[in-house]
């Protein structure tokens, strides 16, 4: 199985198009590495076609920035490598790029009742054609083989509900429905191939508890929430009020951070995904970078590849 990271960065990017912090002005300098949204890409081996877990606002660009999810030389003049799009949530940043995938091109996309039912109740989903792009209810703790319009990918996933939150754009302004109000709101996906190796792919995750560490267990790779370093970081950097917690993301940092909760997680490596613009480990020089890589953690990057 081989994973490739689409986009490492969390909602809006690095540098986000507005952002004036100085880890975005050293991104435009050229001192720090860009990111696009979050997203990864998934495949069997050779002929078994792409899966795409989130489909971000950049996917368009993300495409043109790997070969290996564009158009082989030799191919009809309409088509694609990607047979599939699963969805974690109905975050903008993880459905937009949808839109940009409507070119009446077949693919079948897999999410939750709660999310396929959101991408129905807006009409501008429309242009994503039902008559050509299948759209498959997936039930939480069932594995399902990932298929697409020319048949199975060789891929199996499983969604499993983590702790999380309603959508920004859903949101109703009461704690009681917008926090953890529906388990298909915010999932994680188990994503394995034939030979049984397995990934865990959670771009999202508000809290880690003891049913999650059993889920992970024995799992090759870890893609974990590493939106924020530090909980307040939004507010202390000047640059918003909410704190992570509050986004329905868990900190890396501090006594009940990511790092001290997953610190004794069986699995063999562990990735940190969806990077806020705010966060001080996308500066490799900086002491929290140093402190992730001391753990054993790896900070994701646009085009890393990871072969299991």
């Amino acid at each position: 199985m081989r994973l490739k990271i689409l986009g490492s960065a969390a909602g809006g990017g690095f540098p986000q198009w507005n952002c004036n912090y100085r880890l975005s002005r050293a991104a435009r300098a050229g001192e720090l590495r860009p990111r696009l949204q979050s997203s990864l890409a998934a495949t069997s081996g050779a002929d078994a076609g792409w899966v795409l877990f989130n489909a971000s606002p950049d996917v368009r660009q993300q495409i043109n920035e790997t070969v290996e999810l564009q158009p082989a030389p030799d191919a009809p003049l309409r088509s694609t490598p990607i047979r599939a799009v699963v969805l974690t949530n109905a975050d903008v940043d993880h459905l937009a790029g949808l839109l940009s995938l409507r070119e009446r091109q077949p693919f079948h996309l897999y999410a939750t009742a709660r999310v396929l039912a959101v991408l129905a109740a807006n009409p501008i989903f429309r242009v994503l054609d039902e008559a050509v792009v299948r759209r498959l209810s997936v039930e939480l703790g069932q594995p399902f083989a990932i298929e697409g319009p020319q048949g199975p990918t060789g891929l199996t996933a499983e969604l499993f509900a983590v702790p999380g939150k309603v959508a920004l754009f859903l949101e109703t302004g009461r704690a009681e429905t917008d926090f953890e109000a529906d388990p298909e709101d915010t999932v994680g996906a188990r994503i394995s191939d034939a030979q049984g190796r397995s990934a865990f792919y959670v771009p999202g995750c508000a809290r880690v508890d003891a049913d999650f560490l059993r889920r992970i267990a024995g799992g090759d790779l870890l893609l974990f929430d590493g939106t924020v370093f530090a909980d307040d970081e939004m507010a202390a950097a000047g640059v918003g009020t909410k704190t992570g917690r509050r986004m329905g993301h868990l900190p890396i940092g501090g006594e009940d951070g990511s790092l001290r909760a997953l610190e004794r997680a069986e699995v063999a490596r562990r990735v940190f995904v969806h990077i806020n613009n705010t966060n001080p480990i996308l500066d490799e020089a900086s002491p929290e970078r140093r402190t992730v890589e001391r753990a054993g953690w790896v900070v994701a990057f646009d085009g890393m590849e990871i072969t299991l």
